[in-house]
């Protein structure tokens, strides 16, 4: 197996195994990365486990609109067609913030960055390429509020900035999906499991298992993601929702809703627009 795969979020737990798998499946890995020290020094761990592997870093701040429009031309200038583009990258804020573009910043990193790189990146895709979104079950337990992801909320509360940027993730993934539906190219998104990291914040530790009864490492928490990317039986799947058991769920009922994804999709376009 071989083609170019574009991942987000790899200096750390799953996407750091999910870009050492796709180089030992042949591929080349592009890593968008906001510290590219910390790339570098993945890429070299890579290295040594696959060698001759390609694996090239390209920063990007998925907070920043600016960056990740940077980043895209960059991966566009370097690669003839994407054949993965993998929406791994995460983040929690634990106090009320914004980014430098306006948006409440876990919504802007979590969402509207990955909305606008795989805008940015549809036109290099191949034709049987997968988009593979990294969301959380604990969207079940978000709400779609447009208000609160502009930033202009009056009380924060980091666990529902968080499953609000999941659910928009997985409402981002079926509205693709509807528009890519005559194509060949699937866009699908996952739970990989609570996965075992001190890098969580203290109150997601709490509430682990509220999310899933069991915890796994970074091993096992990338499975699922590989799974959509390389398993020939997720080939022809698209707009599907997978648990960390590589089986497909049904999503939450405001996830599955047309009108609030419409929604999301209309005002997600509207704020990535440059200036």
């Amino acid at each position: 197996m071989s083609g170019n795969a574009v991942i987000t979020g790899t200096t750390h737990g799953i996407g750091l195994v999910t870009s050492r798998e796709l180089a030992k499946a042949g591929y080349t890995v592009v890593m968008l990365c906001r510290n590219l020290k910390a790339a570098s020094k993945v890429r070299e761990d890579i290295l040594a486990r696959v060698p001759g592997a390609d694996i090239r870093t390209i920063h990007c701040d998925l907070a920043s609109l600016a960056s990740v429009r940077e980043s895209a031309q960059e991966v566009k200038s370097s690669l003839g067609r994407i054949d993965l583009l993998i929406n791994n990258a995460g983040r929690v804020s634990m106090r009320q913030r914004v980014s430098r573009d306006g948006f409440e910043l876990t919504f802007a990193t979590n969402h509207l960055g990955p909305f606008l790189l795989t805008q940015q990146l549809l036109d290099r895709m191949a034709e049987r390429s997968r988009i593979v979104t990294v969301s959380s079950r604990i969207h079940y337990q978000g709400t779609h509020d447009l208000e609160a992801a502009s930033g202009k909320q009056r009380r924060y509360d980091a666990r529902a900035a968080y499953a609000r940027s999941k659910l928009a993730n997985v409402m981002h993934t079926f509205a693709l999906a509807r528009r890519l539906a005559a194509t060949q190219i699937t866009v699908n998104c996952l739970h990989p499991g609570v996965v075992a990291s001190n890098l969580l914040p203290r109150w997601l530790r709490l509430v682990k298992p509220l999310i899933s009864p069991n915890i796994v490492d970074v091993e096992r928490g990338a499975r699922t993601t590989l799974y959509l990317a390389l398993s020939n039986e997720a080939s022809g799947v698209s707009g599907r929702y997978f648990d960390e058991n590589q089986k497909p769920q049904v999503a939450s009922a405001e996830a599955n809703d047309v009108t609030l994804q419409e929604a999301l999709w209309e005002a997600s376009e509207r704020w990535v627009m440059p200036g």
